[in-house]
C-alpha cells in the first residue's frame, strides 16, 4: 500500500457504518465516571438506572394490551405469534417463546422466535446479520401467514433485519407490532401497534442489554402471560395448564389443586390419579363435584376452558 492511497482490494473490504441516534446510544450523565467509582457505587448507579424501567413499561400498557388482543385473536384463529429480533433483543424473544410451552403447556407452534444469524447467534455475534433487511424479509415471507401476529424486537427501532421482516409480514396479511426503546422510531407509523419504551441512555453507553433489555424482558413477560390468561390457561391466579415433568412440578400440581378446591391433599392426589395426571380435569371434577368422566367431557365441549366446563356442569 502506498502512503495516503487506498488500493482497490482494500476499498472492497470497507464495511458500511451507521450512526444511530436512538436514546439508548446517548451518553448517560449519571455514569460518566463509572470506571473511577468503587464497586459499590457502580452497583448503585446501575440499580438507580434500573428503577426507571418499570415506570417506562407502565407508560405503554395500553399498547401492550392491544398487542395481547391481537395475539389472542391470531391464536384463536389458528395463527401464530412470531418474534423477529437481532442481538440481545432477538435472544430475549427466543427466551420468552421457549418458556411458554413448559410453563403453560401451550402448543410449541404458537410462539415462533426468529433470530438474525440463526441459532449460532444465540451464543456468538454473527457479522452483519442484523443489517440484512432482505434476510428478515425472506424469512418472514417463508413462515408468516395471513392472520398471524409478528412482533419486531429492536432496541433502536431501526434494525434492518427486523424492519424487513415486518414489511414482508404486512404483505403476507399479518398484524405487526414493533417493540423498541426508542419512542421516536421512524418505523412507528408502519406497524399496527408501536410500543416505544422510554428507558433513556444506558449506564454503559450503547449497551442495550441493560435497561433496554430489562424493559423488553418485562414487556414480553407481561404480554405472553396475559395472552395465556386470556386463552384460559390460568384459573384464578393459578397455573393450571402444566405438565409435571419432575418431582417439584408434581408437588406443585397437588398444591394448586388444594388451593383451587380447598380439598385435603389426599383427596387431590386421588382425583389427579383418577384423571390420569390431568390437572384441569381433576380441578373441574373437584370444584363441580362431578365424576372425572363428566369433567373430561365438559372440558372437551368448552374448548378445554375450566370456567366454561364449570358453567356447563352447573347448568
Amino acid at each position: 500500500m502506498t502512503a495516503g492511497r487506498v488500493e482497490p482490494d482494500e476499498v472492497a473490504t470497507v464495511r458500511p457504518v451507521v450512526r444511530v441516534g436512538a436514546p439508548t446510544e446517548r451518553r448517560n450523565p449519571h455514569s460518566v465516571d463509572l470506571d473511577l467509582m468503587s464497586t459499590r457505587d457502580v452497583l448503585t448507579v446501575i440499580n438507580d438506572a434500573d428503577r426507571r424501567v418499570p415506570a417506562a413499561v407502565a407508560a405503554v400498557l395500553d399498547e401492550i394490551a392491544e398487542t395481547v388482543d391481537l395475539a389472542v385473536a391470531a391464536l384463536r384463529g389458528g395463527g401464530r405469534v412470531h418474534y423477529f429480533g437481532a442481538g440481545t433483543s432477538g435472544r430475549l424473544g427466543v427466551l420468552d417463546a421457549a418458556e411458554l410451552a413448559p410453563t403453560f403447556n401451550s402448543p410449541r407452534h404458537w410462539f415462533c422466535a426468529h433470530l438474525a444469524g440463526g441459532p449460532e447467534a444465540m451464543w456468538h455475534a454473527v457479522e452483519d446479520a442484523e443489517d440484512a433487511e432482505d434476510g428478515g424479509a425472506a424469512e418472514a415471507a417463508d413462515c408468516v401467514g395471513t392472520g398471524d401476529l409478528v412482533v419486531g424486537l429492536a432496541a433502536s427501532g431501526r434494525t434492518p433485519y427486523v424492519l424487513g421482516a415486518l414489511a414482508a409480514s404486512r404483505a403476507q396479511g399479518a398484524s405487526t407490532v414493533l417493540l423498541c426503546a426508542n419512542p421516536e422510531a421512524e418505523a412507528a407509523s408502519s406497524v399496527d401497534v408501536f410500543i416505544g419504551v422510554d428507558t433513556g441512555p444506558e449506564v454503559v453507553t450503547g449497551s442495550t442489554r441493560m435497561k433496554a433489555g430489562t424493559a423488553q424482558k418485562l414487556v414480553l413477560n407481561t404480554f405472553s402471560t396475559a395472552v395465556m390468561v386470556r386463552l384460559g390457561r390460568v384459573y384464578s391466579n393459578l397455573m393450571i395448564d402444566m405438565v409435571a415433568t419432575n418431582a417439584k412440578l408434581r408437588g406443585r400440581m397437588i398444591s394448586i389443586l388444594m388451593e383451587a378446591t380447598g380439598c385435603a391433599e389426599e383427596v387431590c392426589q386421588a382425583a389427579l390419579h383418577e384423571a390420569d395426571g390431568d390437572l384441569k380435569t381433576a380441578l373441574v371434577a373437584l370444584v363441580s363435584g362431578a365424576e372425572i368422566s363428566a369433567a373430561r367431557a365438559a372440558l372437551a365441549r368448552s374448548a378445554d376452558q375450566v370456567r366454561g366446563a364449570l358453567a356447563l356442569l352447573a347448568s
